[in-house]
């Protein structure tokens, strides 16, 4: 991998969940750019490093804690420094930069000698592409929303932990993780795709995300793969492709149990034609 001191252009940004908006900042950085990303501590659709699934190019992380207090010129200077050879700087057209957030794009074009690229707004179907906008769509369900506006399935990444036990015996058999720093979506049951370990692959699932009302009440995050029990060592991630229907109490688990047949076929029917 290249050296991102010699890249010649940087784009800057948040970029919280990597969204089609951002993508367009980051097409204009041409073959030797670098993605600035400022941690303000509030992602949570892409948390830490995971931005890093969405783009091909070199990510920079700088803690908004250690660059809020510089002013204008003091800011650019700091990018000089880490971009000894920065020709062109790519920004969204609500960029702010410098303290108190005093500074828009016009003020960099003015402070900045080399090019800059402003990114205007970008819409979807009349609408236009936002973080909070991913973010309220996946807290009511709407996953096809949500997706469309990313670009790509809303993803969490958790951590397997024992179940409560009656799933296998009972039930079907499930991962079950936990996960910390992701938007968790609505409470409900959900067509997926889950990837194991280190697996290349996602396979075909059925994922259901809230409290288990019909048992024992505690929240869960739990997968079940559709093409065969597999053994999960470790982690999981699962893709969100479509919302089936809301976290519901059954009357018994024989209730519960015809509901999850349904919700597989319905998982089976639509992951059918899908590339996995």
């Amino acid at each position: 991998m290249r050296d991102i001191k010699d890249s010649t252009a940087i784009a800057i940004g948040g970029f919280d969940g990597m969204h089609i908006g951002h993508q367009h900042l980051f097409e204009a950085l041409g073959e030797n750019g670098t993605i600035v990303v400022i941690e303000t501590g509030y992602a949570n659709l892409t948390p830490k490093t995971d931005r890093e699934h969405f783009s091909h190019h070199p990510i920079m992380y700088l803690e908004l804690g250690t660059i809020r207090h510089l002013s204008g010129e003091e800011f650019i200077a700091f990018l000089k420094d880490k971009f000894p050879k920065l020709k062109k700087i790519v920004v969204g057209y609500d960029f702010h930069f410098g303290k108190n957030r005093k500074y828009s794009y016009e003020d960099l074009k003015t402070m900045f000698d080399g090019e800059v690229k402003v990114i205007d707004e970008v819409s979807l179907d009349n609408d236009s592409v936002h973080s909070h906008k991913i973010r309220a769509k996946l807290q009511i369900g709407d996953i096809k929303g949500a997706n469309a506006f990313l670009g790509h399935n809303y993803t969490i990444r958790g951590s397997q932990v024992t179940g409560q036990g009656i799933g296998k015996k009972e039930l079907v058999a499930t991962i079950n993780l936990e996960t910390k720093g992701y938007l968790i979506p609505k409470e409900g049951v959900y067509v997926t795709l889950t990837r194991i370990d280190d697996e290349e692959h996602y396979h075909p699932s059925v994922s259901f995300i809230g409290h288990r009302v019909t048992t024992d009440g505690s929240f869960a995050i739990e997968t079940h793969i559709l093409d065969g029990e597999v053994l999960c060592k470790e982690q999981a991630r699962i893709s969100f492709v479509s919302f089936i229907r809301d976290n519901k109490k059954f009357d018994s688990i024989d209730e519960l149990n015809k509901a999850i047949k349904k919700d597989i076929a319905i998982a089976s029917k639509e992951l059918k034609f899908l590339a996995l």
